[in-house]
């Protein structure tokens, strides 16, 4: 049996989909653990791209079972659009699809919660405006959150969200005399028949997969975001609502962590992130500096929301701590190709906190954001090699760079990706 987890070992973005795309032929069923609508995979398979926010990118495959696990929160609206894109660009999706009757439901009060909460005072996250981190926080808080399940019981639904709603508008109209209000009935109606809809999917995932177990099935374990933003592990607050290391694995799917047998930590050959929060090797230097060139020719935007993403150089200091929490057994570089228009690349191997050299990951933020990198340099290969399809196909200069990463890391490098389609995936 063969139980493999995928993991972002940055901030997201690491090109996770293409490494759960080039896996799920080996594995019965994928299994996405976290997070919600707010996660972007792309996956390009024959010259065409399939974007992915919520759903598994296993559902590509006709035969192989993609599950929603009980630790993601879900909106119906966009859970039927992803649904519907994918069938309109040819993509099977019927039993092959399954969701967690134990996942939490995304309401429209959510989005307006998040909305006046992200205020541009300083202090906004950077969220993606989806609802998530307040639907999380009525999953922890017990009172205001909402299961899935609770979608295919009208009467009960109405009962809950009569007293949830009426707290609700009551926390908006603090939050702004302008805020939206919201009737109790009308959600109700509403998302009973989105319970309606989604029935032929909702399923008891936890049951399903101790089943897969018993039969020896091969399961693969697709984190959205990266180690970096997992919310007790990450450089909090600037994360997401979700454990999106391995940490999540067992909690958002009923599978012990102890089955794992393989951990593979998705790592860009370079460094991005979304949205607020520290970032030391980042390259803000301009519209015609590095940090630019590598955004333009990385296609550094957002999957969900287009923003342009922050680039900087890799930072072995973050990715060793993150390799660690997540216990990698190996290592996925994607987009190496990227880095082929720079003369001279840069690694992060140490920080300088307040001119006092350290050479681990500060464990808060604030901290972070008070570290210097300190860099070693390397030559560029300054070639094409979006053509590489064995290790020896690459130049010397890119293989040194792909060892010192392992050596940085002490982990073997088994994946290494030289553009976005499967096909252009180096298996070592």
């Amino acid at each position: 049996m063969s139980f493999t987890c995928v993991v972002g070992l940055q901030w997201g973005d690491e090109a996770k989909g293409e490494s759960v795309d080039w896996l799920t032929d080996q594995h019965d069923l994928v299994v996405r653990y976290n997070g919600g609508a707010n996660a972007g995979h792309t996956v390009v398979r024959g010259g065409k791209t399939y974007k992915f926010s919520l759903l598994p990118t296993g559902i590509l495959r006709p035969n192989v079972k993609a599950v929603i696990g009980n630790g993601l929160v879900i909106n119906p609206v966009r859970f039927f659009e992803e649904v519907n894109q994918l069938r309109q660009n040819g993509v099977a999706i019927g039993d092959n699809l399954v969701v967690s009757d134990h996942a939490h439901v995304i309401f429209p009060y959510h989005l307006e919660e998040e909305r006046l909460s992200e205020t541009d005072d300083g202090q906004a996250l950077g969220t993606t405006g989806r609802g998530i981190g307040p639907c999380y926080m009525d999953k922890v808080g017990r009172g205001s959150g909402v299961r899935l399940s609770e979608l295919l019981y009208p009467e009960h639904l109405r009962t809950r969200l009569a007293t949830i709603v009426d707290r609700k508008n009551r926390i908006l109209r603090g939050l702004s005399p302008e805020a939206r209000q919201f009737d109790a009935k009308a959600l109700a109606d509403e998302y009973a028949q989105f319970g309606t809809q989604m029935r032929p999917f909702v399923q008891d995932t936890v049951r399903l997969l101790h089943k897969a177990l018993d039969q020896g099935k091969h399961i693969l374990f697709e984190a959205a975001q990266g180690s970096l933003l997992d919310v007790d592990h990450g450089t909090f607050p600037y994360v997401t609502s979700s454990s999106s290391s391995t940490t999540g694995v067992w909690s958002g799917s009923g599978v012990p962590a102890t089955k794992l047998t393989r951990i593979i930590g998705v790592l860009k050959a370079y460094s991005t992130r979304v949205g607020r929060g520290p970032f030391p090797t980042e390259l803000n230097d301009g519209p015609e500096g590095l940090g630019e060139q590598i955004r333009k020719a990385g296609r550094e935007y957002g999957t969900v929301t287009g923003r342009p993403r922050r680039c900087g150089w890799f930072d072995a200091v973050a990715a060793r701590y993150t390799a660690r929490l997540s216990g990698a057994t190996e290592l996925a570089v994607m987009l190496l190709d990227v880095l082929s228009v720079l003369p001279e690349i840069k690694i992060c191997t140490g920080y300088e906190l307040d001119g006092v050299a350290v050479d681990h990951f500060p464990g808060d933020a604030f901290l972070l954001d008070r570290c210097r990198p300190v860099y070693e340099s390397l030559p560029g290969w300054n070639v094409p090699i979006q053509t590489a399809r064995r290790l020896t196909d690459l130049p010397p200069a890119a293989r040194r760079y792909i060892d010192r990463l392992a050596e940085l890391l002490g982990l073997p490098v088994t994946i290494v990706s030289v553009g976005p389609d499967r096909e252009q995936t180096i298996v070592n």
